[in-house]
């Protein structure tokens, strides 16, 4: 008789700290894995606390309480399949990043992860020691090996594994989402599975933490690197793998390879996911923000909307003598087509209170800036206290463009709990609103169609803060500016480098200054969605008083 073996890959969502929702979770998905007769149930990295946890992890009483919660758990599912699960394993100091085997009501097996990730937003020497490389852990009729996460972007471990009897490798993740991440991970995972000739379950979580977005996407890769499974991008789901022994060893029997979403559409998932995931997780269930009329808060108003419906964003029109006509009635269409809620509260009023109590403290200066910033604050203060009054999240639409080169007001227009378009350059944007009128998800809960109308994206993009003011006047035209931020702040190129691409020296440099004179503002802003591997808060980490400057010859 052929031996045969039933992996049920849970990729699913958790909650950081929830020990207790996440354990119910893992049994439910215990007991649907046990209806279909699996012999395993594996569940990602740190499902049980969540991921990623920072410094929640160091406390000694959190992991003892998520040792507790894994042998609670251990007891519930005796009678049925085994249980894979990541949770953290208590040390002197800080504790071990484990991955543990429930089986018969106890923990059979502790794998320890051996190569703690360092760089872009993980820090995991800051909060777990190395482990030792462990063997293989008997299920069953098979010999499971398993690294964790980044102990499979290195052949050691893997090749360790093979050596001492793996008979397929399950590969457990918290891998959060980037632009192209899932051909890197892919890449990185026919490499081990052609180094040890085994059969290979990658393994990842899906939801949203802060500005992280686990994008699920696991897979199944047989010895010859051909995919047998690809599972959905972002969509929690159980999925059953059926293994088979043959003479050459055991091999996933090929099922369901899902569509996987390019950049555009991925984007735009992560996106929405990142605030739904934010919300739910945070106890929101509604929004408000700012509608301009301008592309940046369109875009956010229809991420909101599809995120969490149109009758829970309410969208705030707030306008001054500097407000125009156009930008009135695109706000309002806007709000139309999407069917959300449109409030409408001028400024005028508070603004002459203000310029009358500062008047004898301003007397024989010029306007300027700072009385511009102050139709800026406003607005935040009385979208503040909606957002108090009514308890819906306030939310900011400061794109990447603005938020490096401070081109927002600080306490004004970047008030707000959450960001969904802060890692979006604003050429982006622009492509972005496009993309969204002409398509539409079942995963979209506001309408098809034309959603933002064609006029605000196309119109010269504007704060309305003076008469005729532009972004122009201040800033090269984005299709520049975006290139020269994307080389200095993604691609950490020199002024010198850019000038070489040829743009003018004194706009490289002027906007070098800009990115650094603004990190004090970065620093006090709202976590937003990532979307790159460069994005502002744990990709890239600068000093806030800082003096360097690239003097262009390097």
């Amino acid at each position: 008789m052929t031996d045969r073996f039933r992996l049920s890959l849970a990729q699913a969502n958790p909650t950081v700290g929830d020990l207790d929702g996440n354990a119910a979770i893992a049994r439910d998905l215990w007991a649907q894995a046990k209806a279909a007769g699996a012999d395993m149930l594996a569940l990602p990295e740190m499902f049980l606390p969540g991921y990623q946890l920072q410094d929640l992890v160091k406390k000694p009483a959190f992991a003892v309480d998520c040792l507790h919660a894994i042998e609670r758990l251990a007891e519930s599912c005796a009678d049925g399949p085994a249980i894979g699960i990541g949770a953290p394993l208590p040390g002197p100091g800080k504790p071990f990043n484990a991955y543990y085997v429930l089986s018969g009501g106890k923990v059979s097996a502790q794998v320890l992860k051996h190569h703690l990730p360092n760089s872009e937003v993980f820090d995991e020497v800051r909060y777990y020691y190395p482990g030792q490389f462990s063997g293989p852990v008997p299920v069953g009729p098979l010999r499971i090996g398993v690294p964790i996460c980044e102990d499979a972007w290195h052949e050691d471990v893997t090749e360790t594994l093979a050596e001492t009897g793996a008979e397929i490798l399950l590969v457990p993740n918290g891998s959060p989402y980037h632009r192209g991440k899932l051909a890197v991970r892919q890449a990185h995972m026919v490499a081990r599975v052609i180094e040890t000739g085994l059969p290979l379950v990658y393994l990842n979580l899906v939801g949203g933490q802060d500005d992280q977005v686990f994008d699920g996407a696991s897979f199944v890769v047989n010895p010859g690197g051909t995919l047998t499974h690809q599972l959905p991008f972002f969509d929690p789901c159980l999925v059953h793998v059926d293994f088979e022994r043959g003479a050459v060893g055991w091999r996933a029997i090929p099922g369901e390879l899902t569509h996987q979403p390019d950049e555009w559409d991925a984007d735009y998932r992560v996106m929405v996911e990142a605030l739904r995931d934010y919300l739910r997780k945070s106890g929101f269930s509604k929004v408000l923000l700012g509608l301009s009329g301008g592309v940046d808060s369109a875009l956010v108003a229809t991420i909101a909307a599809d995120a969490i419906g149109p009758e829970n964003v309410r969208c705030v029109m707030l306008p001054s003598e500097y407000t125009s006509d156009h930008s009135l009635e695109d706000a309002g269409e806007t709000a139309r087509r999407l069917g959300c809620r449109l409030d409408t509260v001028p400024i005028s009023g508070p603004r002459a209170a203000v310029t009358e109590a500062l008047a004898p403290l301003f007397a024989g200066t010029e306007p300027g800036v700072t009385e511009e910033n102050i139709q800026s604050r406003l607005r935040g203060l009385i979208l503040m206290a909606l957002s108090n009054k009514f308890g819906e999240l306030l939310l900011t639409t400061g794109n990447k463009s603005e938020v490096a080169v401070g081109y927002a007001t600080i306490y004004g227009d970047m008030a707000g709990g959450y960001n969904p378009v802060k890692d979006l350059y604003k050429t982006r944007v622009f492509e972005t609103c496009r993309w969204r009128n002409r398509n539409h998800r079942d995963w979209m809960l506001a309408p098809e169609g034309e959603v933002i109308p064609p006029r605000v994206i196309d119109k010269p993009p504007t704060a309305e803060l003076r008469e005729g003011q532009k972004d122009e006047d201040s800033l090269p035209p984005y299709s520049d500016l975006d290139v020269m931020l994307e080389m200095l702040i993604d691609k950490e190129a020199s002024v010198a480098d850019v000038v070489a691409m040829g743009y003018d020296r004194d706009w490289v440099k002027k906007i070098e200054r800009l990115i650094y004179l603004s990190e004090y503002k970065r620093f006090q802003s709202a976590p937003g969605a990532r979307l790159t591997d460069r994005a502002f808060w744990l990709d890239r980490r600068y000093p806030i008083v800082n003096r360097y400057r690239d003097n262009g010859q390097g």
